[in-house]
């Protein structure tokens, strides 16, 4: 596999609920490490392919941290976790792989019949901006 950049969090980029995500990440990743890439956009959906994700039916977010890719829960949990002041979630990799990747594709099955679907990917303030892989 092609080596990709660390510390890259790959999201829907027209879901609302994964939009909501990744801005929440990046208010507290106060030290910016992590960067960002929307599966719809040309570098997001190169990632997506290459990690076997249809980049027109997303059902996972991923990250790839320490060099290795992330999926479903793990990749949620290891994003937190690598937060300033939320080490503490790191505990949530104790419960069964199974478990919480259940609750984790029922979100991700359901989150734009909940949460909302934007009709393109939400643009981003300048700041955020330079954070974001094209």
């Amino acid at each position: 596999m092609k080596p990709w950049p660390d510390d890259v969090i790959l999201y829907d980029g027209v879901c609302v609920f994964c939009s909501r995500w990744i801005r929440f990440i990046a208010a507290r990743d106060i030290n910016r490490c992590f960067r960002f890439t929307a599966i719809q956009s040309g570098f997001g959906t190169k990632l997506a392919q290459a990690f076997g994700i249809n980049p027109e039916d997303p059902d996972t977010n991923a990250v790839i941290h320490g060099g290795v890719a992330y999926f479903k829960s793990d990749a949620a949990l290891t994003v937190l976790s690598n937060l300033p002041g939320w080490n503490w979630v790191r505990v949530l990799f104790a419960f069964p792989k199974p478990l919480r990747d259940a609750i984790y594709n029922l979100v991700a099955r359901n989150r734009y019949r909940i949460f909302g679907k934007y009709e393109e990917c939400f643009v981003p303030d300048a700041e955020f901006r330079a954070r974001v892989l094209e």
